[in-house]
């Protein structure tokens, strides 16, 4: 059985724990990112144009974290603009509960070499924002403190394309949106370089899932449910493997069936079909999380262990999560 290190960070604007951070993660990031070669990614100029006409409002808190890293140089900073990417595939499964309080739940299903492990809460550009980071600054789900939250799933789907890697895309979202309408407009205009499915829910229980794709325009949807597909399953062997429509049907059931308290709907991302053991495929289930965004509210959840968060509570620490070991099945 191997473990994983979770850790909580606070760090109202791009100071030294950031700068900490980088240097630990640089070298292992510095190898995804250049897998290709570095010509392979665009330049600095292209990627700060890119941020400049897309998402202009990061611009000023860009460059404060190229400074703030520094000696990572010219490469870092191209690393940090999430502009073009290398392609990535993760698994996933989230869903919105039916009950009295606004709630987001999801599974994030990748390799955990590959994995950060970092809670991060932030008051980047003045607002509250706290959720699992991505590449220093990017985020795999989180909340705003205006009651928020927002989460992604991989949309099954191989193409490529110009565009940002989507943890950015969550990033500015949760900066500068307050409500679901808002976040549609966002997601709607800006290009994501692989299918992406966005799930995002406001204090007002207002739902939306937007299906983002580098080679076609976002699809919006109401569904309360994302796994690994969009409209339909495009890419067969990969639907095959991570079970994306049974993992569907399966929350929607639970959301259209059984009515059940939010601790049953949390318990049930525990067990399969939603939780995965294929953690060397780069499939297994790492964390569940659970967002309450109108009380500014978040649990990371393994098996046996609950970590709360708040904006009113957020304490730094770290958790060691035991990985069950690699049965290779997946979902099922």
């Amino acid at each position: 059985m191997s473990s994983l290190v979770f850790r909580a960070i606070s760090e109202d604007r791009p100071g030294a724990k950031l700068a900490a951070l980088f240097r630990e993660y640089w070298p292992a990031w510095r190898r995804w990112w250049a897998r290709e070669g570095l010509t392979a990614r665009p330049t600095y100029r292209e990627c700060r144009a890119a941020l400049a006409r897309h998402m202009p409002e990061l611009l000023d808190l860009y460059d404060a974290l190229c400074e703030e890293v520094g000696g990572g140089g010219d490469n870092a900073a191209r690393f940090l603009s999430f502009w073009c990417p290398p392609p990535y595939l993760s698994g996933c499964s989230q869903a919105v509960w039916q009950g009295p309080l606004p709630l987001l739940v999801r599974n994030y299903d990748y390799a955990p070499a590959a994995f950060d492990g970092v809670i991060l809460r932030t008051e980047f550009l003045d607002r509250p924002v706290m959720g699992m980071s991505d590449g220093l600054w990017g985020l795999l789900d989180g909340v705003n403190r205006a009651g928020l939250a927002v989460s992604l799933t991989f949309g099954g789907r191989k193409a490529v394309g110009e565009g940002f890697g989507v943890p950015l895309i969550l990033r500015y979202v949760l900066q500068t949106c307050e409500t679901t309408a808002e976040a549609i407009r966002a997601l709607a205009r800006i290009p994501c370089h692989m299918s992406y499915n966005v799930t995002v829910l406001d204090r007002s229980r207002h739902v939306a899932t937007i299906y983002l794709a580098p080679d076609r325009e976002p699809v919006i949807t109401r569904s309360p449910v994302a796994t690994n597909h969009q409209e339909r399953v495009e890419w067969s062997s990969h639907a095959r493997f991570t079970a994306t429509v049974e993992r569907e049907r399966f929350l929607l059931n639970r959301l259209t069936m059984h009515p059940e308290t939010e601790t049953r709907f949390i318990e049930a991302f525990l067990r399969p079909p939603l939780y995965s053991t294929a953690f060397g495929q780069g499939f297994g289930t790492l964390y569940t999380a659970a967002y309450w965004p109108a009380e500014g509210r978040m649990h990371v959840v393994w098996p046996g262990l609950v970590w709360p968060h708040s904006f009113d509570d957020f304490h730094e620490g770290c958790r060691i999560v035991q990985l069950p070991d690699d049965t290779t099945t997946t979902w099922g």
